[in-house]
């Protein structure tokens, strides 16, 4: 995942779900985003390949107060959490499957 580190913390009030015990992978989407349906798909299966990680999809209209504080102009948007909910890598657009497990590898 390109992108660069930011600085903040999200804890499951702010994300409305649990954190994974690991690490989270935050999407932040809107409705009609075409590459948020591709980056659902890619963010659920290393979720679902890697054992404590979650994957958290926002509706960035819903949470516009969110976005704003994080910095999140475009969608889809990924956040990579670390266990305690620090953003440790941050990309715009669709990931490949191979840089959001290489991100996960500095979240862990």
């Amino acid at each position: 995942m390109r992108g660069h580190g930011a600085a903040g913390t999200l804890d499951a009030a702010q994300l409305g779900a649990e954190l994974g015990e690991r690490a989270t992978l935050v999407q932040f989407s809107t409705a009609f985003c075409q590459p948020c349906r591709a980056t659902r798909r890619v963010l659920a299966d290393v979720a679902g390949m890697v054992e404590g990680v979650a994957h958290v999809e926002i509706d960035a209209e819903a949470h516009l107060t969110l976005v704003r504080r994080l910095g999140v102009s475009r969608t889809p948007t990924v956040l990579v959490l670390d266990a305690d909910g620090r953003v440790v890598r941050r990309a715009a657009g669709t990931p490949r499957t191979a840089d959001v497990v290489a991100a996960l590898g500095k979240a862990m």
